[in-house]
């Protein structure tokens, strides 16, 4: 979406408002939520995610209500809007992992690494599979990211590498740094661990973030 219908969208206050809810939440957030923080009702709540969702300013997705009735809808800031309107950018967030490459004796992946094991794996709710889990977390991080499975392999196509001018310069920090972080969000999982990221050209993404898994994985958690 472009930036001019973005900020069309913004534009209503209490709209705006919202959309900052979901951005600083940093977790999914969903319409009870925000109907008790604002105190609209539900049909209110959901005309203004719609928009915001259709503007490309957030994502929906559903989780399972963890009892009767149907998965419940939840929002986060959608990767492509990341950076803007107040949010913190991929480059920021790579800026601050550099740093800390320059000011400690720690390798890229070691800082990577530990970054991870301070990002959400949600894998809380009833019936939600560990890979469904990883592969948004990954997606958050704006790498658009598919996933295939044969056996007790998982493989994610990152289909985006948002910091591909950065992977052009030095590909071995920037890869490192990505490599980290992955395994950092495999420690936070039961049985699952990373073999390998296989690079490729960061302007036609494409990379490779192949796993394994120390026990079968459920039908479901097939795709």
């Amino acid at each position: 979406m472009s930036l001019q219908e973005q900020a069309r969208a913004l534009g209503d206050h209490t709209r705006h408002r919202i959309f900052r809810y979901v951005a600083d939440a940093a977790r999914p957030v969903d319409v009870p939520e925000l109907t008790k923080h604002f105190g609209l009702n539900h049909n209110a709540i959901r005309q203004h995610l719609a928009k915001l969702v259709t503007a490309g300013l957030l994502t929906q997705t559903t989780r399972p209500s963890g009892g009767p009735g149907r998965p419940r809808l939840v929002f986060r800031v959608d990767p492509g809007a990341d950076g803007r309107w107040g949010t913190a950018g991929p480059y920021q967030r790579l800026s601050l992992l550099l740093i800390s490459v320059l000011t400690s004796d720690s390798t890229p992946e070691e800082v990577g690494r530990l970054a991870g094991r301070q990002l959400e794996v949600a894998v809380a709710d009833p019936g939600r599979s560990q890979m469904d889990a990883l592969g948004e977390a990954i997606a958050r991080g704006g790498f658009d990211p598919s996933r295939r499975q044969r056996g007790d392999r998982v493989e994610f196509v990152l289909a985006t590498c948002p910091f591909a001018e950065a992977a052009g310069a030095d590909a071995d920090t920037i890869c490192g740094l990505h490599l980290g972080l992955a395994r950092g969000l495999a420690d936070q999982l039961d049985g699952v661990t990373v073999d390998n990221l296989i690079r490729r050209d960061p302007h036609r993404a494409g990379c490779l973030l192949q796993f394994h898994v120390d026990h079968p994985l459920a039908p479901q958690e097939r795709t």
